[in-house]
């Protein structure tokens, strides 16, 4: 039977102050220890060198960075977010994030090559930004086309370019991808346009580069991540900054996020500007403690002076440290904090929206904020980054730690657990997603980039 929360802390060595939140963890190797009884057993050495993974499990590595495209492009750098959806005959498609900034000639990384010479193949309509003084903005996303079957890529093809640092984003119940730009670079010496913006890609499998169409109502800041509720249609969005906010987006048309919206900030009801960071000894935030909430209307959302936070905050909107990754799922909405606790090394939130999510009727029930788990240990999780619900329930988190990363996962009681080890580098592991049909989780070892499917006994 799957532990409780409490329970996990206290057999990985932890006492539970009360509800104060405030754990104090014995040593790493128990607490590792500890939830090794559970999940899938402790990651077993990888012959290979790349990544470790528990008894019964393998992986299948393509898609490498410099690798020749179908479309002649090649494989951009730095792979980071990722989502599947179904394709044609059972097949999966795969959109991939690359957090790439600008490319000068001779620079290793970008989709055209090093001499820039695949510049003449894609048509200057077809990018959102072509840069300047000798740069082009050559970050974006690439779309693959993956036979869960055969464990076999059949194509891959660039989906996006001219936009910079795509970190991730999140899949929509309308089958596209939205991408997130890391930056809120303004047109200068290496852009012509600003950026910061968010971009909707379909999932298709006939390869093309989307219209590079920025999203600018769902506000302009440090993006990272989005995800969806089915049922209202919202989209929720984290913002990487030490002193971010969350927000919710509205469409005006459900499923139409380029014909406009309202954007709106989290904030505690009864509290005034929470702190949720949790970076002092007194904690504001207790873990499993449940906050109603209430949403702040956001102005001037293109924000020139990139002060979205500020405003937010100065309106009594709850601040957040470094929103990372995001996913819908359990009926619920996951997000990250990476620095988030006493020792900064992540926390996951949970929030539940409200029955009348969006509606002038959701101050009768409002949406429901919980602290779902901060073990405030590295040991146990180091710098949560990008994160996915699997179609059992069970959030597996990929770190981006000072040290080596793993693959965390964390039950729906949340029973914490070591899944699989970078073997490879130092790297952060990124992008974790699976398949439609449940069989196969696809990751990435960001730098050089390398994306691999993992196979085995999954719990669904």
């Amino acid at each position: 039977m799957p532990h409780s929360r409490r329970s996990f802390l206290k057999t990985a060595g932890a006492v539970s102050l009360g509800f104060s939140g405030l754990h104090r963890l014995i040593s790493a190797g128990d607490a590792l220890a500890a939830h090794h009884v559970t999940g899938y057993g402790p990651p077993v050495r990888d012959p290979g060198k790349l990544l470790d993974l528990p008894k019964g499990f393998s992986y299948k590595a393509f898609s490498l960075t410099g690798e020749l495209m179908d479309d002649g492009l090649y494989v951009p750098a730095a792979h980071d977010g990722m989502a599947t959806f179904e394709g044609p005959e059972g097949k999966t498609i795969i959109v991939r994030n690359h957090e790439v900034s600008p490319r000068h000639m001779g620079e290793k990384g970008g989709p055209l090559g090093e001499k820039q010479e695949k510049l003449k193949d894609v048509a200057i309509d077809r990018f959102y930004d072509r840069g300047k003084g000798g740069a082009y903005c050559a970050g974006g996303t690439s779309t693959l086309v993956y036979d869960t079957k055969k464990q076999e890529l059949e194509r891959h093809y660039l989906s996006l370019i001219g936009t910079i640092r795509n970190c991730a984003g999140g899949p929509t119940p309308w089958n596209t991808w939205v991408t997130c730009e890391e930056t809120t670079a303004r047109a200068g010496e290496e852009t012509s346009v600003d950026h910061g913006y968010n971009f909707e890609i379909p999932a298709t499998v006939d390869g093309g580069l989307a219209d590079p169409i920025p999203l600018k109502a769902m506000g302009r800041f440090n993006h990272e991540a989005i995800a969806v509720d089915p049922k209202s249609g919202c989209v929720y969005q984290t913002e990487d900054n030490g002193e971010g906010l969350l927000y919710r987006f509205i469409p005006d048309v459900p499923g139409q996020l380029a014909k406009g919206g309202k954007l709106q900030a989290l904030g505690a009801r009864d509290t005034l500007r929470l702190d949720t960071r949790n970076f002092e000894d007194h904690v504001s935030v207790p873990v499993e403690h449940r906050i109603a909430v209430t949403w702040i209307d956001i102005d001037n959302v293109e924000s020139p002076n990139d002060d979205l936070r500020f405003q937010g905050w100065g309106k009594g909107a709850a601040r957040f440290t470094r929103g990372e990754g995001m996913w819908y799922g359990n009926d619920a909405v996951y997000f990250a904090c990476t620095n988030g606790g006493r020792g900064q090394h992540g926390q996951i939130w949970k929030y539940v929206p409200s029955p009348f999510e969006g509606t002038s009727e959701e101050e009768k029930d409002p949406g429901r904020l919980e602290l779902f788990v901060e073990p405030d240990d590295k040991a146990v999780i180091d710098r949560a980054d990008n994160l996915v619900v699997a179609p059992w329930g069970d959030i597996y988190i990929c770190e981006d730690g000072s040290e080596g990363d793993n693959l965390v996962g964390v039950t729906p009681e949340g029973e914490i657990f070591r899944f699989a080890e970078n073997n490879y580098s130092t790297s952060e592991l990124a992008g974790a997603t699976f398949s439609p049909d449940g069989s196969t989780m696809f990751v990435n070892i960001q730098s050089p980039g390398i994306t691999l499917a993992i196979t085995g006994p999954w719990r669904g």
